[in-house]
């Protein structure tokens, strides 16, 4: 399988949902659970059957999350000379030439992404038109409207 990129902030995030998952979630399930037994016939019982359900939700969750970190190639922005190239994990800002309009996005993984929060999946088009790009460098990215023309006018390795 091939290594999946997450930024160290991302990493962190998985870490810790997973040790949520394991610690508290999956306790209170089991509790759940064994008080829903205690009530009698469980073919007619929907406190068991829900926390069932939500037993099922939350060990595929904790093995979705154990795999993703397995292949996980962990990259720490901060410490990669960049040599002033758009690379995973940077913080670009860009301007569209024909609005002048800027935006900022920070290149993450697909599990990080979240435009609302200016993070983009290095697979996304811009992304993959910033990459190995310079400061000032103009690319153009093909969207459903059309090409649309970006100036980098700033990169910080945050």
């Amino acid at each position: 399988m091939d290594k999946v990129p997450l930024t160290v902030v991302g990493a962190e995030k998985l870490k810790a949902e997973l040790e949520e998952l394991k610690t508290v979630t999956r306790p209170r399930i089991v509790e759940a659970i064994a008080t829903a037994r205690e009530h009698g016939d469980l073919k007619e019982n929907a406190e068991y059957h829900a926390a069932r359900e939500q037993q099922s939700f939350a060990e595929g969750r904790i093995n979705e999350i154990e795999g993703k970190l397995a292949n996980a190639q962990i990259i720490d922005v901060t410490k990669i000379d960049a040599q002033g190239k758009v690379i995973f994990g940077a913080t670009v800002e860009i301007e569209d030439l024909e609005t002048e309009k800027k935006v900022t996005y920070q290149i993450v993984g697909q599990d990080e992404a979240d435009i609302k929060k200016g993070r983009i999946s290095v697979a996304s088009p811009i992304a993959r038109a910033l990459i190995g790009k310079e400061l000032e460098d103009v690319v153009t990215v093909k969207t459903p409207n059309g090409e649309v023309d970006y100036e980098i006018v700033s990169i910080q390795y945050i």
